[in-house]
């Protein structure tokens, strides 16, 4: 997890009843509208009559729950266990509970959910995605029917039968996946500077990278370079470090993409996930967002085809900043009288000819700086609260057009004002690129 972020790897030693199912009811499919952020996608999933968020991440098994924050929820049938996956340490505490009602609007229906529960109150992806997420979900909701991701509408289509979309799949390229303990893999090729390497690879919606590889899996496997040390992600049992660098293409069937983004953890952060037998590592969001995505678990298929993001360049965060979404403060925003008023006013004072309209907007702040960055070498510091970038209030933005600005265009100049303690400092540098592939 990350602005890039990942959730990936969970292990329990814990079987689900199979009743664990999604229903179509009375309909042959379903249209779920999902938000995007940052490559990852985030549904909304009624659970027992509350409306929660979930992330979907065909890189997990079970269906997780945590930071339910001022949620009232009721769960039923809970029982404590621990599990294990990427990070340092190697168990946290958790609960499950079974039996639960989930509903994706009215037709798609789950009469007999369970849920892993995260009762650690620090592990929340919320303020490092900028909306509010109360879990995760995965294997539960691919295991029965085709699934159609749309990148370009933000639309998921679920298909009671592969039927409908038979004659719309002629124009997709097939691939044959596995499921190997509830999660999808497939078969690419690596290209790390000249050779071709068959390589399998778990199919992770909840990476927001292009690839990553396990360089201690990888017999004679060299670093390219440039690269870097780097900060990965959060797991569930901590955050996630290791190199990023570029290779020279990967290959997906026919599709071919040229010097993609790598990441590579640290044997440290995998220690404790127990991978499948000959997997080489992962393709990610950032690459399956420039398909239209057919998932069909049932009879073991993937389907690609190119969307309008397909030529798009593998852009990195060049300034070496990972910001997170700080709360909600009041703030005050002088407009003119004849201004309309806005359903979000909770107060208004008259001063001369201007309106003062009082309402609650975000608080970004710096999660962390890459060493030897370019924000690094500026002066930035962790625990920075940002106040503007290049001119704009980041009261007016969302965490997702701040990490788009850090990845926009080399050589761009980023000024940003910071509040450190009681003192109101200014930033000037410029993004650069550490990690420009290299023959």
């Amino acid at each position: 997890m990350k602005i890039r972020f990942l959730i990936l790897g969970l292990l329990l030693g814990i079987f689900v009843s199979a009743q664990n199912s999604f229903e179509l009811i009375n309909t042959k499919k379903a249209v779920i509208p999902f938000k995007f952020i940052n490559n990852l996608i985030f549904i909304p999933i009624n659970v027992n009559g509350a409306e929660l968020t979930f992330l979907l991440d065909s890189g997990v098994s079970e269906t997780i729950l945590f930071s339910l924050e001022n949620k009232e929820l009721r769960l039923e049938n809970i029982e404590k266990i621990k599990f294990s996956g990427l990070g340092g340490s190697l168990d946290i505490d958790g609960l499950k509970s079974n039996r639960n009602l989930g509903k994706i609007g009215e037709v798609l229906v789950n009469t007999s959910m369970s849920f892993y529960i995260i009762i650690d109150e620090d592990f929340n992806i919320s303020p490092h995605v900028g909306i509010p997420v109360n879990g995760v979900i995965g294997y539960y909701f691919f295991k029965d029917h085709p699934i159609s991701i749309d990148y370009v509408t933000k639309k998921i289509t679920v298909y009671k039968t592969l039927d409908p979309l038979k004659k719309k799949i002629r124009k997709f390229e097939e691939f044959p996946i596995t499921i190997e303990r509830d999660k999808p893999y497939l078969h690419a090729d690596v290209e790390m500077t000249a050779e071709r390497k068959d390589s399998k690879l778990l199919i992770d919606l909840g990476n927001s990278d292009a690839i990553w590889l396990f360089p201690a899996l990888i017999k004679n496997f060299v670093y390219n370079r440039p690269n870097i040390d780097d900060f990965l992600g959060r797991g569930f049992n901590g955050d996630v470090y290791g190199k990023r660098s570029r290779i020279h293409n990967f290959y997906l069937g026919s599709f071919k993409f040229e010097k993609p983004l790598t990441a590579m953890p640290d044997e440290f952060s995998i220690q404790h996930v127990n991978l499948v037998k000959d997997r080489k590592g992962s393709v990610g969001a950032e690459i399956i967002r420039r398909f239209t995505a057919i998932f069909d678990y049932p009879n073991k298929k993937l389907y690609l085809k190119k969307n309008k993001y397909f030529d798009d360049p593998f852009h990195f965060n060049m300034s070496g900043l990972d910001f997170m979404q700080d709360g909600l403060e009041w703030s005050e925003d002088k407009l003119k009288i004849e201004t309309q008023k806005s359903s979000a006013v909770i107060a208004e004072v008259y001063r001369d000819s201007f309106q003062y309209k009082f309402s609650l907007k975000p608080i970004f702040s710096i999660a962390g700086v890459r060493k030897d960055s370019p924000a690094y070498k500026a002066g930035l510091q962790k625990g920075d609260k940002v106040l503007s970038i290049n001119g704009n209030k980041t009261a007016d933005m969302t965490l997702e057009k701040i990490v788009e600005l850090m990845r926009s265009n080399e050589g761009r100049t980023i000024t940003i004002v910071v509040q450190r303690k009681t003192e109101q400092l200014t930033f000037r540098f410029s993004l650069e690129d550490p990690i420009p592939y290299q023959e």
